[in-house]
């Protein structure tokens, strides 16, 4: 609870300074009649509605489960990305539209210096902001932080491109630049509203994270205890900041409840340890079968029934599968 309130504290900073920016660049949009500064200005009207939705998203996610909900309303924070990608994705096609209007019936553009020292103000608070949100969000597993912050960072980019473009207009006075750069970013903007919303119904979707899974993989690898004999059937499921993990432990048959119980909360531990506190694990329990023996690295086990053979390094793939050891390995 404490990281999702951490979460939505930020959000709300984070929608506090989406207003103000906005405020400044339709200041600068009015001060230059730029179609290029029109186009940061409606980025950053996304940027409003996008973090209400994102702020929505993050006080749904920070509510306690209940009977309806048992694995809590963390998959709340996919929708507000899929929202945002969407907002972002419409205002690069809105941009694309009066950038051609715009180059086919160019306007006289004005006090380009005022303007440019105004944009350059919103990519600083931008690009900070943006940071603080993609640290937070990797940190605390929050979707919505994390789309935000790359929305945030793209802005600050696409900012700067628009920068540049005012800067050539007020060296060359080619004014078909700011529809040119305008038409440029909008197809910047559409990529990364596409990418927001592809990672947004992954998570819907509950697609397998591999950089996730891969990482776990070399921890698992990298710690591995004696009586690990196998591990199999893992799913990692992302609600919210959450992360829902199951998996098969394979322990020495002869293990009591009491030891085999001490080797799960071992595991627990582990990945509590590198994957933060907010992890929900589900362990069960398997008992070695005759094949085991090969794989099995227990070099003191007393009822061994055929010799070691190799190690088993877990990957993505096996460690994924459904059934535990048999002779395939």
């Amino acid at each position: 609870m404490r990281i999702a309130h951490t979460n939505l504290n930020l959000q709300r900073i984070v929608t506090a300074i989406a207003v103000v920016l906005f405020i400044i660049k339709i200041i600068a949009w009015y001060v230059t009649r730029s179609i290029a500064v029109m186009t940061d200005a409606l980025e950053s009207v996304v940027n409003v509605i996008a973090g209400l939705v994102s702020l929505w998203a993050l006080y749904i996610a920070a509510q306690p489960r209940d009977a309806n909900h048992p694995y809590g309303h963390g998959k709340a924070e996919f929708l507000s990305a899929a929202v945002e990608g969407s907002l972002i994705t419409v205002a690069g096609l809105v941009i694309i539209y009066e950038a051609i209007r715009h180059l086919i019936r160019p306007e006289p553009l004005k006090q380009l210096d005022i303007g440019i020292v105004l944009i350059a103000v919103t990519a600083i608070i931008n690009y900070v902001t943006g940071y603080y949100c993609l640290r937070t969000g990797k940190k605390n597993n929050s979707l919505a932080l994390i789309a935000g912050g790359k929305h945030l960072q793209t802005d600050t980019w696409s900012t700067i491109g628009i920068i540049g473009g005012l800067l050539l207009i007020r060296i060359t006075g080619l004014h078909w630049i700011d529809s040119v750069t305008a038409i440029g970013l909008s197809l910047f903007i559409l990529y990364t509203g596409y990418k927001i919303v592809r990672s947004s119904v992954a998570g819907i979707m509950d697609e397998a994270d591999r950089a996730l899974l891969q990482r776990m993989v070399e921890v698992l690898n990298a710690n591995r205890r004696v009586n690990w004999i196998d591990l199999h059937n893992l799913r990692i499921i992302k609600y919210g900041h959450v992360l829902h993990i199951d998996c098969h432990l394979t322990v020495p048959w002869y293990l009591n409840v009491k030891e085999a119980h001490e080797e799960m909360e071992l595991l627990s531990e582990l990945i509590k340890k590198e994957f933060g506190e907010s992890v929900e694990l589900f362990v069960h329990a398997d008992a070695c079968v005759e094949s085991s023996c090969s794989i099995c690295i227990k070099m003191d086990c007393k009822v061994r029934l055929h010799p070691f053979e190799k190690r088993l390094e877990w990957t993505i793939g096996n460690i994924s599968r459904n059934t535990r050891h048999t002779n395939e390995y």
